[in-house]
This record gives C-alpha cells, structure tokens and sequence, in this order.
C-alpha cells in the first residue's frame, strides 16, 4: 500500500521511492545514526525499487562499510569518501573538478568526487593545491579552465574558493570544511570567509558537505554536456 503513496515502510523508515520520477534521481541513505543492518536493508530496498540506478550511501562508519562490503562485494566502498554505490555507475556526462587545499580535506574532496560520479559526470581531482603555495594550483588551471562545474573543498581561512573564482568564470560550488586550528570554530571561519568572498559567483554549501556539492556540480555537468555536444556539431 505504501507503494501506492511514493514511499516503502520498513518498519524503522519510510523510504522515499519516488524520488527518482521528481528530481531524475533516487533517494540517498545518509549514513550517521543508523545501524549497519538498516543501512543494508535501506540500500537492498532502493536497488529492488530502482534496479537501473545505483543506490548511494554516504556517511558509513567502519561497521557500516564492513556490512555493506559483505552484503554486496568488495567493489561498492569507498574507504576516504565513506561512501557505497550499489550498482552500475552511470554513464558520465560533462566534467567535474573537485579541488581541495589540502590533504586533510580529503574526505569531504572525496565524498564529493565519489557522488558527483554516482550521479552521472564524469570526474577530476587535485588535493593539496591550497593558497600556501599558489604554484601547485596555477600548475592544473587548464583544468580547471576545462570544466563544468567546480567543487572547491577548504579548511582553514577558506581562501581557496575566492583564488579559483579569480581565476575562472567557471561555475563554482566552494565546500568548508572543519580542518583547522583552535579558531577556524569547526569550519565557521571557512564558511563565514566563503560567503564573504570577493570572487563573484562563488556559491557555498554547509560546512563538510561534500555529498551537497558533488550532487550540485554533477547536475550543471550533465546539464552542460549536451548542450557542449550540440554546439560543437
């Protein structure tokens, strides 16, 4: 009966099904706070309701990644990212680039490379091309030239996002993280500096949401693929 309303009870969640005919893709399991059993279940569900798109999970911890890799293989998990994909990916389109400052902003630069793949585009990385030595981000500009949309990922001060603005009119979605000294308060300071930037059309998610950005830059790639292989024909 619960299909019947666009959802299915399990018993401990009302899992959202149809999703996927509103915005074109699936419901995601947000890990933190849910036992590896449920997330599992959670997953299973969403691949029997959508069994041509890949189910997602963000945010799993240890135990969850450990039941997830013994429900469905190996190949599903991203230790850095902590994240699973059930599922194909699917094909990419247009480009994304995620840029971190540095490695200690790994995990959120990778959650949100590993979701912008799952939702459809095709996907770069460089880490540790923060404002402390500007030659390592000059050094990859034609990539970031080339893109589609941008994932700029920084702790600290949160300069980055404002630096890559300057450098490109390329749409840009700047990620805070809580990497940081004493003062840097959990990321506030990134995300105060973020949204004060100079750099016109720097746009910001919630500190540490990498998940938010890759589906954010995954969308203006897709969007922006055919429309590049319209006009070069």
């Amino acid at each position: 009966m619960s299909d019947d309303l666009g959802w299915r009870d399990l018993g401990f969640a009302r899992l959202d099904i149809d999703r996927v005919a509103r915005t074109g893709d699936p419901e995601v399991v947000y890990g933190a706070g849910k036992s590896p059993d449920q997330i599992v279940a959670l997953l299973r569900t969403l691949r029997e309701a959508h069994p041509d798109h890949l189910a997602l999970a963000t945010r799993l911890d240890d135990s969850a990644r450990a039941a997830v890799r013994d429900a469905f293989g190996e190949g599903t998990v991203d230790d850095v990212a902590r994240c699973a994909a059930v599922g194909a990916m699917p094909k990419q389109q247009g480009q994304a680039v995620v840029v971190a400052a540095g490695t200690s902003d790994l995990p959120v630069a990778a959650e949100a490379a590993f979701t912008a793949r799952a939702f459809g585009a095709g996907v770069k990385s460089f880490v540790d091309v923060g404002v402390a030595g500007l030659h390592r981000l000059l050094a990859v500009r034609a990539d970031l030239d080339g893109a589609d949309c941008l994932v700029v990922v920084a702790g600290m001060e949160g300069a980055l996002p404002s630096v890559v603005g300057g450098l490109t009119g390329v749409p840009l979605v700047a990620v805070p993280t809580s990497i940081g000294y004493g003062t840097s308060l959990g990321g506030l300071a990134a995300l105060l500096a973020m949204l004060n930037s100079c750099a016109p059309g720097v746009v910001v998610v919630n500190v540490d949401n990498g998940f938010g950005a890759g589906v954010h830059a995954a969308r203006v790639a897709r969007r922006a693929a055919p429309r590049a292989a319209g006009a070069a024909s």
